[in-house]
């Protein structure tokens, strides 16, 4: 029964990856002001800010990916789940460091509370190597 809700928690927390999809694609404003990723410190500079939020939407599509699939290879009871949802936590958190806007404000609305679930999730598979 675990497993059935560590599997959808995967999937759903890939699928949040599309609400930053949407920002940074200008889609919808996930809140009044919110910039993400404009100011990103390690592309910005380098690709302006429409080319920022370009590689932002292409590499949150691919973090949304490997979550549902690393969700349903745990359904499908895949061994190569587990490295799957290790490298889609571990790329995540990466995308969120490379596309902060250096500043400790509004952490929550740069993908902070992500990185804590990220991490949470490579607790739970690495260290507690659960689900089993």
């Amino acid at each position: 029964m675990l497993k059935i809700f560590f599997g959808i928690f995967i999937i759903l927390h890939g699928l949040v990856h599309m609400l930053y999809f949407g920002q940074s694609g200008r889609y919808f404003e996930m809140q009044p002001g919110m910039l993400w990723p404009d100011g990103a410190w390690a592309f910005s500079r380098l690709l302006g800010q429409a080319g920022t939020r370009n590689l932002a939407s292409i590499l949150l599509v691919l973090a949304t990916l490997a979550f549902v699939v690393g969700g349903v290879g745990l359904f499908a009871k895949q061994a190569w789940w587990r490295p799957i949802v290790i490298g889609a936590a571990v790329f995540s958190s990466v995308l969120y460091l490379l596309f902060w806007n250096g500043m400790f404000q509004a952490l929550d609305n740069q993908g902070a509370i992500g990185i804590l679930i990220n991490l949470a999730i490579l607790a739970a598979v690495l260290i507690f190597n659960w689900p089993k």
